[in-house]
């Protein structure tokens, strides 16, 4: 798997969102915002096929879309891509610059109940 652009991000997390067997017509309607082209969603789009994020459906004339890559699997991958690059693959490393910016009492809190929940309440 690669990283993916933003912009290439952004079709697929729309994509996530509609679901499976999405219609052309609606992807474009989610994208309104980013107030892209659509030959410029077109491009994304065939990136995405090519790298194998998304497979293409012809129906008439027009194309359906499904992600082949759930947005669990790509955060995952992402996640552990910047934290190598970043962060010398340590998740403690990460941890203290976030603390670096000021953590509130309540991310705190959070962070400590997911460290309990994946160690299985050991203290």
């Amino acid at each position: 798997m690669k990283r993916l652009p933003d912009t290439e991000l952004e079709v697929l997390k729309a994509l996530w969102t509609l679901g499976p067997d999405t219609a052309r017509a609606q992807l474009e309607e989610a994208l309104v915002p980013f107030g892209w082209a659509p030959n410029t969603v077109n491009t994304y789009l065939k990136r995405l096929e090519e790298k194998g994020f998304v497979s293409v459906r012809r129906e008439g004339k027009s194309n359906r879309y499904t992600p082949l890559v759930s947005r669990e699997e790509y955060l995952a991958f992402d996640s552990q891509a910047v934290l190598s690059r970043l962060y010398g693959s340590s998740p403690r490393n990460f941890v203290a610059a976030l603390a670096r910016n000021g953590l509130k009492q309540e991310e705190l809190d959070d962070l400590q109940a997911l460290l309990d929940e994946l160690n299985g309440g050991r203290n």
